[in-house]
């Protein structure tokens, strides 16, 4: 089967797969075996074309011609197949964890659930294989409309208000500053085409110009929430648990830091940006919002909240690297695409199995949790350590990164914000796993052991397999790496563990 026949399932895949959960919606065990059967397809289509990148290919699709210069295409190269690796990857995981916890709180209104998960999945996928900026923006719209019923799942009134911040912040930040950014860079260069180094060395921009274009470029990609384009995502935290997975892990924040690193690295590209230092005041706000967005989750009791924050401040770590403009803090800013996904879904996954086992919401009420649910807490645990960055988990590979990128580019305060960030790390989510663990229940009693009580076996199952992917991932550093050398070709670096990941990037 050739390549471009693989794309095109790929890309309609999700959609065909939405309309068969339809169809199947009478039948709930039907309905959800067409979701991991679309699921499961999808994976093993990515990962063929994912070996095939990694062998040298690079197939492309054009299947429409808007008029000269504009129309739809698709291209595979390794940021795009990083992107979709990870959302085929995590839409199986999430997909089994959502069958336990659909089921498990008895929600309603499950098969629109399946249904827009899976549209928003597609234009993942189409947002991972956009070949220029139009592709990228429909795709990117797409996901917003299809996620928008998703946080309004519940169908309350706080629900709907804050369904209404999710879609006018998301959806008015793309039109009013993303197209407007996409017809400059169209006007400046003649075209908007992905193209390695960038296409707009010779468009005649000054610094001025070019700084002024890449701000507004990274705060029309609402999804990254870069300070004080934020408050969607804590908004967006009313949706059930595997609706906020899907925000903060699958797809829809990492279709936004996926954006902001494909437009730096083939629309600007890294050499103009580090020559001319027109990204370094986005990434002094990035940093400032990697330290602010932490100092927010500490002070929110709600688990979901404070996860929510935590991610803010996340996603700017793949900002701050992404506009330092080195080759290190680029394959820094990629690898924390997947260190990210895997590491807070887990979290997220652990705030849900609370929920559906004990209906516990606010930190406060965590005490002795690890004693009921030892599976669920130990496993957010590992999501936690991997957030912080210790090795062996995934976490420290893409902050090693970071740091060197910010070092080679004389940014040391880039180190000083890794630093005060990963402390604020542990001071908001170490004391989650240490109540639970170490802190009798609220209702023990003296000299009876504590009843065991854990969320549906579903849940568990995903549990254990995002928490296995920190661990697997951080030894399968140098397979990441080795991807993403062709968008960022640097030395090796020394790694932070003695014999781990230790690859020549020429």
């Amino acid at each position: 089967m050739t390549s471009t026949l693989l794309m095109d399932i790929a890309l309609l895949l999700p959609f065909a797969g939405a309309i068969g959960i339809w169809l199947a919606g009478r039948w709930p065990n039907l309905r959800e075996a067409v979701t991991l059967a679309t699921a499961g397809g999808l994976f093993i289509v990515v990962i063929t074309l994912l070996m095939r990148v990694l062998d040298g290919e690079r197939p492309e699709i054009h299947p429409i011609q808007l008029f000269p210069g504009v129309s739809i295409d698709f291209v595979l190269e390794p940021l795009g197949m990083l992107f979709a690796t990870v959302a085929s990857t995590l839409w199986i995981v999430n997909s089994v964890y959502s069958i336990g916890y659909m089921r498990g709180n008895n929600e309603p209104r499950q098969t629109p659930f399946y249904i827009c998960f899976a549209v928003a999945i597609g234009g993942a996928i189409g947002v991972s294989f956009a070949g220029n900026l139009l592709t990228l923006f429909l795709y990117y719209e797409l996901l917003t409309l299809s996620t928008y019923p998703l946080v309004t799942h519940k169908g309350t009134d706080e629900a709907k208000a804050k369904g209404r911040v999710y879609l006018i912040l998301l959806m008015g930040t793309s039109m009013l500053l993303m197209l407007p950014a996409i017809i400059w860079v169209l006007t400046a260069a003649g075209t908007t085409e992905f193209t390695p180094g960038g296409v707009l060395a010779g468009a005649g921009l000054t610094t001025g110009m070019l700084a002024v274009l890449y701000t507004i470029f990274m705060y029309g990609i609402g999804k990254a929430a870069l300070m004080p384009v934020h408050f969607w995502l804590p908004a967006a935290m009313v949706a059930p648990t595997p609706v906020s997975a899907l925000l903060h892990a699958v797809a829809v924040v990492k279709a936004g830091v996926f954006s902001v690193l494909k437009i730096t690295v083939y629309i600007f590209g890294i050499d103009l940006l580090a020559e001319t230092g027109a990204s370094l005041p986005v990434a002094y706000i990035a940093g400032a919002t990697v330290v602010l967005a932490s100092m927010v989750a500490l002070t929110r009791d709600n688990l979901k909240a404070r996860l929510a924050y935590s991610t803010v401040s996340q996603l700017s770590y793949v900002v701050m690297a992404a506009a330092i403009a080195t080759p290190a803090a680029v394959i820094g800013a990629a690898m924390h695409i997947a260190a990210h996904a895997v590491s807070k879904i887990t979290l997220f996954f652990g705030a849900g199995a609370i929920y559906t086992a004990h209906h516990l919401t606010e930190v406060s009420q965590l005490d002795g949790i690890g004693r009921k649910m030892p599976i669920t807490l130990g496993t957010f645990l590992i999501g936690s350590l991997s957030i912080i960055g210790l090795p062996p988990l995934i976490g420290v590979w893409s902050k090693w990164w970071i740091g060197v990128g910010g070092a080679d580019a004389d940014q040391y305060w880039v180190l000083a914000v890794l630093m005060i960030s990963s402390l604020l790390n542990i001071a908001y989510l170490m004391p989650i796993a240490a109540r639970g663990f170490f802190v009798a229940p609220p209702d023990a009693k003296p000299g009876e052991p504590v009843a065991l009580k854990e969320a549906p076996i579903a849940c568990l199952l995903a549990l254990l397999a995002t928490a296995a992917l920190c661990l697997l991932l951080f030894f399968g550093a140098s397979e990441l790496e080795t991807l993403l050398a062709e968008i960022a070709p640097v030395d090796a670096a020394q790694p932070p563990v003695e014999g781990e990941a230790n690859v020549n990037l020429q």
